[in-house]
């Protein structure tokens, strides 16, 4: 099944900045060979529900290896069987709708 997930992983115990843990994770998502899109305050994800899930887990592992002794992370998950829809799609529905 398809999915596109909204993810925040926040590490916690690392001080203030956590832009090294948000790399990692972006590492974790280019190895998976995922579509992924990092916003200001997560990252879009999408693909195949086991393959995005896994590379999640994956994000939590290596955090936890680099540092962070606790993580906090929220997942919105969406998911369709009457189409299929990319990200894109989602944000090229609500440009056409705006011009």
């Amino acid at each position: 099944m398809k999915v596109i997930v909204d993810l925040c992983v926040v590490p916690l115990g690392v001080g203030v900045s956590v832009s090294q843990y948000v790399v990692e994770c972006q590492k974790v998502l280019q190895e998976a060979g995922l579509e992924h899109q990092l916003h200001a305050y997560g990252t879009n994800i999408e693909g195949e529900w086991d393959d995005v899930f896994a590379a999640i887990k994956r994000c939590h592992e290596r955090v936890h290896a680099i540092g962070a002794p606790r993580i906090s992370t929220t997942i919105k998950v969406g998911t369709r069987t009457d189409r299929e829809q990319s990200m894109q799609d989602k944000i090229d529905s609500v440009t056409e709708r705006r011009t």
